[in-house]
């Protein structure tokens, strides 16, 4: 059977949980904000309207064979708002996250440009 709750151990890798386990640290991880791997906000001129968040999830968002799926990547306003990627590792999330804003800086660019 498929496990569908994850926690981070102290070392920050994910461990599967039963859900009050899990319960009980995705409440404390959420206020003491250790589910957030990398946030980046686009503050050239002088707004900050875009935010690249990457954050572990907690929950398998596979729902299928494979790695489970447990961070997730998403830029919030500006152009590419909506925009999201899933991965199953911490580095992967990490490079995702790097991506993630150099697509913002381009569509910024790109913006800039248009005016």
């Amino acid at each position: 059977m498929r496990t569908l709750y994850w926690i981070l151990d102290e070392a920050g890798e994910p461990q599967p949980a039963d859900v009050l386990t899990w319960g009980y640290w995705f409440e404390r991880a959420s206020k003491d904000r250790s589910r957030i791997v990398a946030q980046d906000r686009d503050e050239r001129d002088g707004t900050k309207d875009v935010m690249v968040s990457t954050v572990f999830l907690g929950l398998d968002h596979a729902f299928s064979n494979g790695p489970p799926v447990l961070w997730e990547t998403m830029i919030m306003g500006g152009p590419l708002d909506g925009y999201q990627r899933r991965y199953s590792t911490r580095g992967a999330a990490l490079a995702g996250h790097a991506e993630a804003c150099e697509l913002q800086r381009r569509a910024h660019k790109r913006r800039r440009k248009a005016r």
